[in-house]
């Protein structure tokens, strides 16, 4: 029996024209057979209404029901007016002029919209209450005492019970209506936004992964192309130091290509990529200065302050951007000479990169470079300061202040 309560509301819902159709034709027909079966048990003297009258006035109290759903404030007001003829002519109906008022009513409570559903319920009560006290006291010609009086006021509180039931009910089935529809729109906004958050990480990912190949791709191609050039004006000349040029070429082959592989290697794997990547340090500095003074180019490193332990994110953060501004210096700069100073500030952490040469930076800056935008994304993350550019006596800097240690938001 639930599981066809259940299957009947699903597809009340799926059709609600449809099913309100079809209920207002089967009470249609149950009209019409109640008012029959009134007729036929009326008591004497009794002059029912003829028969087209009874049937056309119960058909059209009951037929507007099929679209309670869809004009439901429409359907109330039909319903009300066609009620007083109905009752008038003294239809023998057994109480379903009553239960299609209800209906009517209910269903302006429970679809009915705006401040207009209150207007209309209101006004159909009193027009409804009114003719009934009418009925009693006027049409009935006799004073209304005695037991008379009793069965009037118990029929008054009776119907204003059941219009305070219809009423309510209908504003209990609205309440549930507006608070599945805000439910709905909830878990659609949500939805929205868990779509909006993932396509974010995705792209914060798809930077991330761009930067770290930029910083890895550049620095090792940028070394190996000078160490190449390098070679190739002392291969006739001076074979000893060409071959020392390819060594190290080779070398620094390798290293990008395992850099490469390790990278490649955990994006195929699941889990946070910055928890799983070894990525390189401030310790490893005299490993990347090595590589770039094997270009020609005196690489200085200095520290000032304290040294202490810094959050993992801001040394990785530090280390790509010396090594970036390493890779400027080798591919766009004359400078002969670097001075990196690791400044531990009492409330900061600083970087700065400084170079003696032209202080052109024609080539970061190109169309197309990345260096310098992936450096201001870095240090943006931390909520520092950054900034690049030449000096007034020659050369070129490029200084990244993590505040309060660099700690990432």
């Amino acid at each position: 029996m639930r599981r066809w309560a259940r299957r009947a509301r699903a597809a009340g819902e799926a059709r609600p024209l449809l099913a309100d159709a079809a209920a207002a034709a089967v009470l249609a027909v149950l009209g019409v057979l109640a008012v029959r079966v009134g007729i036929d048990t009326a008591p004497a003297g009794y002059r029912p209404p003829p028969t087209g009258v009874w049937v056309g006035l119960t058909l059209a109290l009951v037929s507007p029901l099929a679209l309670r759903r869809r004009c439901p404030l429409s359907v109330l007001i039909v319903v009300t007016v066609v009620f007083f003829p109905y009752r008038i002519v003294d239809v023998p109906d057994l109480t379903v002029s009553v239960v299609v008022w209800w209906l009517a009513l209910y269903s302006a409570g429970a679809y009915g919209q705006g401040r207009r559903r209150n207007w209309v319920r209101g006004i159909n009560v009193v027009a409804a209450l009114g003719f009934l006290a009418y009925r009693l006291v006027v049409v009935a010609g006799t004073p209304v005492q005695g037991p008379l009086l009793l069965r009037a006021v118990f029929l008054v509180l009776f119907n204003a019970a059941f219009v305070v039931a219809a009423w309510r009910f209908g504003d209990l089935v609205a309440e549930r209506r507006a608070h599945e529809q805000a439910l709905v729109d909830r878990a659609a906004r949500l939805e929205r936004d868990r779509a909006e958050e993932a396509r974010r990480a995705v792209f914060d990912e798809r930077v991330r992964i761009a930067r770290e190949l930029h910083d890895v791709v550049a620095h090792h191609v940028s070394v190996m192309g000078v160490q190449a050039g390098a070679a190739r004006r002392v291969m006739t000349r001076q074979p000893a130091r060409a071959a020392e040029a390819l060594a190290s070429i080779e070398e620094t082959s390798r290293q990008a290509v395992v850099d490469l592989q390790r990278m490649l290697g955990f994006l195929r794997q699941e889990g946070e990529p910055d928890a799983l990547a070894p990525q390189p340090r401030l310790a490893q500095l005299d490993a990347l200065v090595a590589e770039v003074g094997e270009t020609g180019v005196v690489v200085e490193v200095s520290v000032a302050g304290r040294p202490r332990e810094l959050p993992p994110s801001v040394e990785v953060s530090a280390y790509r951007i010396v090594q970036e501004a390493l890779t400027n210096v080798v591919k766009h700069s004359t400078a002969g000479r670097v001075q990196v100073c690791l400044d531990y500030e009492p409330r900061a952490f600083t970087v700065a990169v400084t170079d003696d040469g032209d202080g052109k930076t024609e080539g970061a800056a190109a169309p197309g470079g990345h260096g310098l935008i992936g450096m201001r994304e870095r240090i943006g993350l931390h909520r520092g300061q950054f900034h690049a550019g030449p000096l007034p006596a020659g050369g070129f800097r490029v200084r990244a202040a993590f505040p309060d240690d660099g700690r990432a938001p």
